[in-house]
């Protein structure tokens, strides 16, 4: 299939079965693109629609997200995981507001100097939101493209990255771009999936080289395998008669940068000099143990619950500390774990 065939069979399909109402095609607004490209990294389009409803209401425009305070934009990310996302649309909001009175550059190669955003989110951005001739190649296009070209190997190797690049360009028409974008994410996402392709719908099928094989599934190759890690860590519940539960905020960058966590210690005889209280170890209970997985590692949690009579009397230092509730919710970003043991073990 010639280069204009690839994209006017995949034009054809969109119109007639690709996803035209989706929240962030309300307006084609670079704004909107662009949040939606930086929420559906590594997550689903059902995930996603509930936080971008509630993050565009909070935040309608780049200056109400710009001047925001950090604390607000985690935690109406809270459960969406990848928090570096939400910091980087923090910085780039404002880096945009300031520095580019509120208009978002208009070529790839600016855009990708913003925090956040690479080659393939740029293109989204500009090819949606302009009509301008720009490229994607997010993890949909990648197996689209990986099947129909039968690319040996796994696709995130260098050598492979600069092929489906190419084959990205090569296939993009020149009009028509922000359609033609959807429509391939889309047909990644609902045609084109992981285990269950469903080759016969699928536009491509008579000229793609994996369905022509009979082996669809075989590709894309998958990463080689490494083994991933387990570590374990405690996590200290300290508790006052009121149901409050200390908190401390995490450095700004780093795993869970900039959200609210429960103090962590390696060994329970580290929790006093940690926390700045004198504590009754003996009053220690250790609860059952929560496994958090991260792209990386594996994170075992043990939570241990302290019962504390003078919350006042703490003296920890470092990291701002607060006493929280979270059946009195604030506006503050919580790590999932911390907020699923909050739910758990906070006394009614």
């Amino acid at each position: 299939m010639t280069t204009p065939s690839f994209s006017k069979a995949v034009l054809d399909w969109f119109d007639q079965h690709g996803r035209h109402n989706l929240p962030w095609q309300r307006k084609k607004t670079a704004y909107f693109t662009w949040i939606s490209e930086i929420m559906l990294q590594q997550t689903q389009v059902t995930t996603v629609i509930p936080y971008f409803e509630r993050f565009i209401e909070r935040f309608p425009d780049i200056d109400a997200l710009a001047n925001a305070p950090q604390d607000e934009v985690l935690h109406l990310w809270t459960g969406l995981g990848y928090y570096a996302r939400a910091r980087n649309l923090h910085k780039t909001a404002q880096i945009i507001s300031q520095d580019y009175q509120g208009d978002f550059p208009e070529t790839v190669e600016e855009l990708e100097q913003l925090p956040g955003i690479g080659r393939s989110t740029a293109g989204a951005i500009l090819s949606i939101s302009t009509g301008k001739r720009a490229a994607i190649l997010d993890g949909n296009v990648k197996r689209v493209l990986a099947r129909y070209y039968a690319l040996d190997g796994w696709p995130g190797s260098t050598a492979n990255l600069k092929r489906l690049w190419q084959y990205a360009e090569q296939n993009t028409p020149n009009e028509r771009v922000g359609d033609y974008t959807q429509a391939m994410m889309d047909m990644g996402a609902t045609l084109c999936t992981r285990s269950k392709p469903s080759c016969l719908l699928c536009p491509l099928q008579t000229h793609c080289a994996a369905y022509l094989t009979g082996r669809p599934t075989d590709y894309p190759h998958p990463k080689p395998k490494k083994k991933i890690p387990t570590k374990q860590t405690l996590m200290l519940l300290l508790q006052d008669s009121d149901g409050k539960t200390l908190l401390q905020q995490r450095p700004p960058s780093g795993l869970w940068g900039g959200l609210w966590c429960l103090p962590e210690v390696q060994d329970l005889r580290d929790a006093e000099s940690i926390t700045g209280f004198s504590l009754n170890l003996d009053r220690a209970q250790p609860l059952e143990p929560l496994r958090h997985t991260f792209s990386h590692f594996h994170l075992d949690i043990t939570p241990v619950r302290i019962p504390i009579n003078n919350p006042t009397d703490c003296v920890m230092e470092g990291n701002p500390t607060l006493w929280y509730n979270i059946r009195q919710p604030q506006n503050i970003g919580l790590a999932a774990p911390v907020k699923k043991l909050l739910e758990t073990y906070t006394p009614h």
